[in-house]
């Protein structure tokens, strides 16, 4: 896939062509699908009594990486171009601070930190879910203006949440992300590694200044095997070295 081909296949550029610009209420229904799904595993685990490490994990990963980057964004892209009351954004930004603090007690929980049973889990994750959907109702609420509704962090330069898919995966192509913001969210994904996974990147352009710029930020902290040279297609493995 070209670059071009890439650039008109961004999420934001196919609602363009429909003649509709992105939305929050769809940019938070795409959230909320995918939080509840990664929440339904949990709970289904917890139903039968079992403590469901990997399923948490994968929530509590999804929640830091798309739900809290999607605060940041809200706050930074949106907040600062509302015309509001204080107070009206002031409630909302508080309903942040409980998101995070929401999201913390689960992440202790999936670190082993916490003394949660599997029933006090269920009741904090469906809590937090009850929560969220109300807090991104009244987010959209607030925003909008003149009777129409918010536009997407998306439209405005913020993170796309489809490509957390595209990203976590051992295999990452980055011919399926756009240009410069997908060179950075395969590089923020390689330097998020755990020690001694494994990652193999694909693309159509050389990955040299890729592993070149992964190692310059930790010398010696990664393992890198070139599977593919060119000429038309480069794979790089990348394995995050245990800390010595």
């Amino acid at each position: 896939m070209d670059a071009h081909t890439r650039e008109m296949n961004r999420p934001e550029r196919l609602n363009e062509s429909a003649g509709a610009a992105p939305t929050l209420a769809a940019e938070h229904e795409q959230l909320m699908t995918e939080v509840s799904s990664r929440a339904g595993v949990v709970l289904s685990e917890t139903e039968q009594g079992r403590w469901p490490i990997l399923a948490l994990r994968e929530l509590v990963d999804y929640l830091h990486l798309e739900v809290l980057q999607q605060v940041v964004d809200e706050e930074w892209l949106l907040f600062r171009s509302a015309y509001h009351a204080p107070e009206e954004l002031a409630g909302l930004r508080r309903d942040h601070l409980e998101l995070r603090l929401a999201i913390d007690l689960l992440a202790q929980a999936a670190a082993g930190g916490g003394e949660l049973s599997p029933q006090q889990l269920a009741v904090t994750t469906q809590d937090l879910l009850a929560r969220l959907k109300e807090h991104l109702a009244a987010e959209e609420k607030v925003l909008a203006t003149a009777g129409e509704p918010p536009r997407a962090t998306t439209s405005l330069g913020g993170h796309p949440h489809e490509w957390y898919e595209l990203t976590q995966g051992p295999v990452i192509d980055l011919d399926a992300l756009p240009g410069g913001p997908g060179f950075d969210a395969v590089l923020d994904r390689l330097v998020r590694m755990k020690p001694g996974e494994t990652v193999e990147v694909r693309a159509g352009i050389d990955l040299g200044p890729m592993w070149q710029q992964l190692c310059r930020a930790d010398p010696g902290g990664y393992g890198i095997a070139l599977l593919q040279n060119g000429p038309t297609r480069w794979r790089v493995e990348v394995t995050c070295r245990p800390a010595t």
